[in-house]
């Protein structure tokens, strides 16, 4: 049985590790969700959000960042391990994308992302 408990190691929280990604550049997106990649030696993929003022006020920023969490919880085993992952909303799909939109474009962009960093020991 898969266990979907998010442990707080799968966070990224320091500005350090956030800089580390961006800097690195690579970044792939969709209607609903950008994705900023790097690798980590940790063998565990982490994630960390930014969500902008842009896409509302706090109470919205909030949920979207609930949903952006639940959809890491849920699809955490169909993504690949050793990344380093920053979920950024777009803007235009904040209000309208559900649950099922992000899983799926969270699962889409970090599989094209891993391609592009290519193959890893396991």
């Amino acid at each position: 049985m898969k266990q979907y408990a998010l442990s707080p190691a799968q966070r990224i929280k320091t500005s350090r590790d956030f800089a580390k990604v961006f800097k690195k550049r690579l970044r792939a997106s969709d209607a609903c969700l950008l994705v900023y990649a790097a690798e980590n030696s940790l063998g565990r993929t982490r994630f960390g959000l930014s969500v902008s003022r842009k896409v509302g006020k706090a109470v919205a920023r909030t949920a979207v960042k609930r949903l952006l969490r639940e959809a890491f919880r849920l699809s955490q085993h169909d993504l690949p391990n050793g990344l380093d992952l920053v979920l950024i909303p777009q803007r235009e799909a904040a209000g309208g994308a559900g649950l099922a939109d992000y899983r799926k474009s969270l699962v889409e962009l970090t599989r094209r992302l891993s391609r592009r960093i290519g193959p890893r020991e396991a």
